[in-house]
């Protein structure tokens, strides 16, 4: 079984992805940022990684999965120096789930607001 996901960005059409896409019990969510309605939401590290991660929770949920179903989580930053504070937001959510994490250093994004983006693959049991 294969189900794509969509957030109605323009990109997805333009691009050719989904936002998500289900497997099976598989979820593959392509890297976020952390924009909203008026566009990037905070300046910081830690505000967009926390933004992010709240709007990947609704992704989650909408495909019938949830945090404790992340088994990966990669964190791409555009300064590695700032690890603490994307890290902290990362583990408010995830310090007793404990997917694995890479954390990665990454030019600038299209938008040089965008600090962060995030990528998740949650698995669910088999029953």
């Amino acid at each position: 079984m294969r189900k794509t996901f969509g957030s109605g960005s323009s990109w997805e059409q333009t691009l050719g992805y989904s936002r998500a896409v289900q497997v099976d019990n598989t979820l593959y969510i392509s890297a976020t940022a952390a924009s909203g309605d008026n566009g990037i939401v905070g300046e910081d590290f830690y505000t967009q990684t926390k933004f992010i991660l709240e709007k990947l929770g609704a992704v989650l949920a909408e495909a019938g999965f949830a945090y404790e179903d992340v088994v990966q989580s990669k964190l791409y930053l555009t300064d590695i120096s700032k690890w603490e504070d994307a890290g902290r937001a990362h583990g408010e959510v995830f310090g007793e789930i404990r997917p694995t994490l890479s954390l990665v250093h990454v030019l600038p994004f299209l938008d040089p607001k965008m600090l962060v983006e995030i990528e998740l693959v949650a698995q669910k049991s088999a029953s």
